[in-house]
């Protein structure tokens, strides 16, 4: 029993540790821009050991002032239209998604069992998160990329204490800077740069909505830069801008 209970005491104090990091490390964000975050470097890994080539990080940081507000609007209101107002978490935006999910799932489920029958290959259901622009960054930043209960709700703490270490502005300067544009693709310049040839802060508002539609599958549409689905969100993205608040 008390080696149960010193296990018991080790395993807390080691969780209080790794809390106390993360405070830490995202309190001095606030000063000193982050070289990399724990994506990244798995990104990084993965090109080098996987495909057997090194050096193929696009990366450069920009001051929150040198990217183009039509780019910060677009991303705001294409991915988290309520950023300046929530405090890191959107508890209806994550019940909306988990029941759109659900039924996601169950009508897979059919159409699987159709394909199945008639001996068609069977499509992926794709998901959809309610994780806002915060939280985003808070996975990005620290956590891995595995879907556990667990890290879930280490990025929902993590989500708190960024916005109660450091004011929106800055968690949108170090998002933009750091988000995944493509493979090897981050940030908001190497971006620019890579589809565009120019830097981001002289990006065209249809520029920087087809940026912003492309962040939840960015690899996906860097192979496809002329979907259909990316003209048309961007579209609407387009028409949602105006109303996009800034911090």
């Amino acid at each position: 029993m008390k080696a149960v209970l010193r296990l018991i005491a080790c395993l807390a104090v080691a969780g209080l540790a790794l809390q106390l990091f993360f405070v830490v490390r995202i309190a001095a964000m606030a000063v000193v821009d982050p070289q990399s975050t724990a994506f990244q470097r798995s990104e990084a890994f993965q090109i080098a050991v996987h495909e057997g080539r090194g050096g193929g990080w696009r990366q450069e940081w920009v001051p929150y002032w040198q990217i183009n507000d039509t780019l910060k609007r677009a991303v705001i209101a294409s991915e988290d239209a309520g950023f300046v107002d929530h405090n890191g978490v959107e508890w209806e935006a994550i019940e909306r998604a988990r029941q759109r999910n659900a039924k996601a799932e169950e009508l897979a489920a059919k159409r699987a069992a159709r394909a199945a029958a008639r001996g068609k290959p069977v499509r992926p259901v794709q998901l959809r998160g309610g994780s806002t622009i915060t939280q985003q960054l808070a996975k990005n930043l620290l956590l891995s990329g595995e879907r556990t209960m667990l890290r879930k709700g280490q990025e929902l703490v993590l989500a708190t204490l960024l916005e109660v270490l450091l004011d929106k502005r800055r968690i949108l300067e170090i998002y933009l800077n750091n988000v995944e544009w493509g493979e090897g693709v981050f940030g908001a310049e190497a971006a620019s740069q890579y589809y565009f040839r120019k830097p981001a802060s002289r990006l065209s508002a249809n520029e920087a909505a087809r940026l912003a539609v492309m962040l939840p599958s960015p690899k996906f549409f860097e192979r496809r830069p002329g979907s259909p689905y990316l003209s048309g969100r961007a579209s609407t993205v387009m028409a949602r801008m105006p109303a996009a608040e800034l911090p």
